[in-house]
């Protein structure tokens, strides 16, 4: 009889290092009690050095291998199968666009696929007292300032202080400018982290406007426990989740309540100045409210409508905003309403494997 037995994975922990984005970077891995190495670039991103040190990781290692990093953008592509969804568009994003950093993901994907039953991917957060996650991050900081590399086994007695500020994931390339004086931003700012956009029905279309928001229709209740449901349950795979919704009366206006439920950030997308102007006391201080409690406010345009038509086409423009700088949508449709039926149409184009389509 052949006896097999199996070892457990030895377990690395990388990260990546750049002083600017772009700017000189280092990269670093450690094993606990084992080999660790790091190295330099001289003009790079953090998510480049994020991915270089995973791949100079897994070509050092030999079998089974269990890769700890606090980089979503590294962990999230293998326990998400976002690499599956690049092969299949021939390496184009869900916006039909080139997959950033291709050079470095496409042999750290080889290798993964030819070591599938070996590899393994856990997040751990950064700069949280985790010893070995600190150390690879001072191996890269290091890297980054002296621009050159080296290796050894144990743990290494020399190294200088962690990042100060360390920005890792969707974050660091995406920094959004400054507000406005009003504290308001302008098209120019870019969600921090995996945005899902949320829209949908108004409430003529589930169930009648609230005259006290205290006190909403059943449909409204029952549509925003399950936005709180599914934004929960995407919170606990998408660590820097962002919701992005435009605060209309109805399904928008439930996607900032039930983000703040399920203690996920949201970002209030306005399409013109004061949208609110028309609307009922109550449903006017309940949007006030929620502005305040945005983690941003941004407003596409600085001009107000002035007519109907010229409301609807700027309320078109902002939703083809949305399918710009969304990773994905969540929209409440009914699957008969036309107007909503468009926009699922028009993400489903744009984003053709992260649209979700709930039913009221």
């Amino acid at each position: 009889m052949v006896c097999h037995v199996s070892h457990p994975p030895t377990v690395v922990y990388t990260d990546g290092a750049c002083r600017g984005n772009p700017g000189p970077g280092g990269w670093g891995w450690i094993i606990p009690d084992g080999m660790w190495a790091n190295g330099a670039d001289p003009d790079t991103t953090n998510q480049r050095m994020e991915l270089t040190a995973a791949l100079d990781a897994l070509r050092t290692i030999e079998g089974p291998v269990e890769v700890v990093s606090d980089s979503t953008y590294v962990v999230n592509c293998f326990k998400d199968g976002w690499w599956k969804g690049w092969l299949k568009r021939d390496w184009k994003n869900s916006k039909k666009e080139p997959v950033a950093n291709r050079d470095i993901w496409e042999p750290l994907i080889e290798l993964y696929r030819s070591r599938a039953d070996e590899i393994t991917f856990r997040w751990v957060k950064g700069h949280a007292g985790n010893e070995f996650n600190d150390i690879a991050d001072r191996l890269a900081v290091e890297a980054s300032h002296s621009q050159k590399g080296r290796h050894g086994v144990g743990t290494p007695d020399d190294l200088g202080p962690p990042d100060e500020i360390s920005v890792t994931g969707s974050a660091a390339e995406a920094a959004p400018p400054p507000p406005g004086p009003d504290g308001v931003y302008d098209q120019t700012w870019r969600p921090v982290g995996r945005a899902i956009a949320v829209t949908g029905h108004q409430p003529s279309e589930i169930g009648g406007f609230a005259d006290d928001p205290s006190d909403p229709p059943v449909g409204h209740v029952a549509i925003r426990d399950k936005l709180t449901e599914i934004l929960a349950a995407k919170k606990t795979v998408e660590l820097d989740l962002i919701v992005l919704t435009g605060l209309r009366l109805g399904v928008e206006t439930l996607a900032a309540e039930a983000a703040l439920a399920a203690g996920v950030p949201f970002a209030a997308i306005l399409p013109f100045p004061d949208p609110d102007a028309n609307w009922p006391g109550a449903a006017r201080r309940r949007f006030a409210e929620l502005c305040t409690a945005a983690d941003a406010v941004v407003r596409l345009e600085r001009k107000a409508p002035e007519s109907v038509q010229r409301a609807g086409q700027a309320l078109d423009r902002r939703n083809g905003w949305l399918r710009k700088v969304a990773d994905e949508a969540l929209i409440v449709w009914d699957g008969s309403e036309r107007r909503v039926g468009r926009v699922v149409a028009d993400f489903e184009k744009s984003h053709p494997d992260d649209v979700w389509v709930v039913s009221p």
